[in-house]
């Protein structure tokens, strides 16, 4: 894991005083390339890592830097508590990895910082999988985190409506979304061609990102990790990727409009009970508002993923919303109504 490999290499730095690219791709059982990166995170971070040109060149730590953390203060410290996701770090087999890097860290704090793991586990909590599910992890997610960490391509077969398909892809990133992980990925030539497979789509429009893909890791059947390494764009943000990717997919899902007239009331309720809030904000701020009856209303052109699901969106606003548009859902809405009405018709519930 990329964690751990920063830390030999600073290890190794402290230990050697100085090591070639090669020599240290050979250590860590990486490419050069990754080395590079490698150096040029820990100078990011605040390693003074020198890099010496020429052929007896190579890299070095500068001042003989040792690791240390006592720099940390009580808000880095309790950061640093707070940055794991329990689940995610069981589901990758890095649960035992994160309790050592714990220890290591409290070992090295200051004693007043002691106690800024029990602060922050007695504040927060953050438990990833949504309700209502056994939270399970992927049998393939660690031997694919694997391929991630090193930046191996993997030979994947996975599920589609119709079919078992096998794809060559380099993986970039692995996401933890309400309990279930997807994978980011370019699929490598010749297996370019577009998936038509759900959680397969293309991932967004802006340049570079058409070739990636977003894959369902339960649906995957095998993974073969492959010798040859790929070399990722220093550009991709992985962050910056899912924002995009999971919001065209919810507005993906958004395929007919309804035209409804909204209370006050239904109004501000409208964000509680429709699928995406963005798009009943967006709809509200583009409504056409009028007096009816002595009540203000508005009048709104609402996307919505089907008739069915509109109408158990909606008809939880009761009175509070008319449906004008589509005719088929609003003669739903006024046979619900009818049907509604006549069970309370005999206010003495001759049955009780």
């Amino acid at each position: 894991m990329r964690a751990a490999r920063l830390i030999r290499l600073v290890l190794l730095l402290q230990n050697r005083r100085a090591m070639t690219a090669a020599e240290l791709a050979a250590e860590l059982e990486v490419s050069r390339r990754t080395v590079v990166r490698d150096v040029a995170a820990l100078s990011e971070a605040g390693v003074p890592v020198y890099a010496d040109r020429g052929r007896a060149g190579g890299y070095r730590l500068i001042g003989g830097y040792r690791t240390r953390l006592t720099g940390l203060g009580r808000d880095e410290a309790e950061a640093l508590f707070l940055s794991g996701v329990p689940t995610a770090l069981r589901d990758l087999g890095l649960a035992d990895a994160a309790s050592a890097a714990e220890l290591k860290v409290l070992a090295a704090l200051d004693p007043h910082l002691g106690d800024a793991r029990r602060g922050v586990a007695q504040r927060f909590h953050l438990d990833a999988p949504g309700w209502w599910q056994e939270p399970t992890a992927p049998g393939l997610l660690p031997r694919l985190a694997d391929a991630l960490w090193d930046d191996r391509r993997v030979t994947v077969r996975y599920r589609r409506r119709d079919a078992t398909v096998a794809r060559t892809l380099e993986p970039y990133g692995l996401v933890l979304k309400a309990g279930v992980w997807y994978l980011a990925a370019r699929a490598a030539a010749p297996d370019a061609a577009p998936d038509a497979e759900p959680g397969g789509e293309r991932a967004g429009k802006r340049a570079g990102e058409e070739a990636f893909r977003v894959y369902r890791v339960d649906r995957l059947v095998s993974v073969v990790a492959r010798e040859e390494r790929f070399g990722r764009e220093e550009d991709f943000d992985l962050p910056a990727f899912w924002t995009r990717r999971a919001a065209a997919f919810a507005r993906s899902l958004l395929r007919e409009e309804v035209v409804v007239r909204l209370t006050e009331t239904g109004a501000r309720r409208l964000r509680s009970v429709h699928s995406d809030r963005a798009a009943a904000d967006e709809a509200l701020a583009a409504g056409e508002r009028a007096e009816r009856g002595g009540r203000n209303v508005v009048t709104v052109r609402l996307p919505v993923e089907s008739l069915d699901v509109a109408f158990g969106e909606l008809f939880a606003l009761g009175p509070e919303v008319e449906v004008l548009a589509p005719d088929v859902l609003r003669e739903r809405f006024a046979e619900a109504a009818r049907r509604t009405a006549a069970l309370y018709t005999d206010v003495r519930r001759a049955d009780l």
